[in-house]
């Protein structure tokens, strides 16, 4: 997969008051502009941590923030008990 950029720009009108406030402003579009994608599936925690800038934990905190959960909501009770008996049976080899 080819490696592609996205670069998102819009133009506001702005007194000398507001513009202060500028780089906390694009900060937290960056934000939510990464965090919809995470949302979306498009992009997976690590990568959204790195363009953040962020640890895992950090941006665990933000997913929770955001009402993101952690889990694949698409795994139906079935595949997610598959996963669970699998995970039991490795580590109960490598205790072995």
């Amino acid at each position: 997969m080819a490696n592609t950029g996205l670069e998102v720009r819009f133009t506001l009108p702005l007194n000398e008051i507001l513009l202060k406030h500028k780089v906390d402003a694009e900060r937290k579009a960056r934000e939510a502009f990464v965090l919809e994608l995470l949302r979306q599936g498009d992009i997976s925690a690590g990568r959204a941590a790195r363009l953040l800038n962020i640890s895992r934990w950090d941006l665990s905190d933000m997913m929770y923030e955001a009402g993101i959960s952690p889990f694949d909501d698409s795994l139906t009770t079935e595949a997610l008990d598959t996963e669970v008996k699998s995970a039991l049976k490795d580590f109960d080899e490598s205790e072995s």
